[in-house]
């Protein structure tokens, strides 16, 4: 069977179907992997901005994954939202792994 002859409406839609990836979502994140007593806890509570994080000087001290959600600040956010005053303002969250 020869391959489908392409229309010009096909290749204008490319560019707009490749754009797509579902639900538009605010939140990200981001986990640390690495050896241990190299400062990931550390790291994760200076990111949250509390000792949400068990860090300790001996290796193994956190065994179960420490999740930490914190907002990102965001200026130019911030700006819009007092500019255009919208019912609702929800900030961009990072949701943190150690």
């Amino acid at each position: 069977m020869p391959p489908k002859k392409k229309n010009a409406n096909d290749d204008d839609l490319g560019a707009m179907r490749a754009a797509r990836f579902g639900r538009v979502k605010n939140n990200l994140s981001m986990g640390f992997v690495g050896l241990p007593n190299v400062g990931k806890s550390t790291l994760t509570n200076l990111l949250a901005g509390a000792a949400h994080a068990e860090a300790a000087n001996y290796p193994f001290c956190t065994i179960d994954p420490n999740v930490v959600q914190c907002v990102v600040p965001d200026q130019k956010f911030m700006y819009l939202a007092k500019t255009f005053k919208p019912p609702s303002v929800v900030p961009a969250i990072l949701k943190v792994v150690d």
